[in-house]
């Protein structure tokens, strides 16, 4: 196992949590804001491998905690992550170790890539939704399972299908050139 970072990957992994963070203030207001955060994770732990991707993640969600406004609508700090919508969040991880590991297995090839990415989301969902339904049913009153679906999930589905596609073709496009130039693996 690989001790440390090098400079490059360092670099990586800053780059890529500044891209989370851009990517997740192109947000569109919803009961769970429209955000390009799935995008940029899937792209770049498809891109980083399971390493970097994961630490690339978890640099956004510690950045975030502390108080950076790195979440969308510029918000920041452990209240805004432990609302209805930290679930999500935390499910990004779930999102990184399913594409990563999945590169991991089976490379960057298709169609492994995109269902790597597509079970990443669908645990990131599964996860946010169950946040989303405890803390929102002890701040607001009960909601059902497909009234949570229908706010949370179904308005999601195509946006992150396309998302998927774009991610999957950047990925396959891009890696032999990171590869190149003497980047990730």
């Amino acid at each position: 196992m690989k001790q440390g970072f090098s400079t490059r990957e360092l670099a990586l992994v800053a780059m890529g949590t500044a891209l989370i963070a851009v990517c997740s203030w192109l947000s569109i207001p919803m009961t769970v804001p429209f955000t390009m955060q799935t995008f940029a994770i899937c792209f770049l732990v498809g891109l980083l491998g399971l390493r970097l991707g994961m630490w690339t993640v978890l640099c956004y969600l510690l950045l975030a905690a502390v108080g950076a406004p790195v979440l969308a609508g510029f918000k920041g700090g452990l209240g805004a992550m432990l609302g209805p919508t930290g679930g999500y969040l935390v499910g990004f991880l779930f999102t990184a170790a399913a594409v990563g590991l999945g590169v991991r297995r089976f490379g960057r090839r298709l169609p492994a890539l995109p269902l790597c990415m597509a079970l990443g989301i669908l645990l990131c969902y599964a996860f946010g939704t169950a946040w989303f339904l405890l803390v929102y049913t002890k701040n607001s009153g009960p909601v059902s399972l497909g009234t949570a679906l229908g706010w949370c999930v179904l308005p999601y589905l195509l946006p992150d299908a396309a998302k998927i596609a774009l991610a999957s073709m950047l990925v396959r496009r891009l890696h032999p050139i990171l590869l190149k130039n003497g980047g990730a693996p």
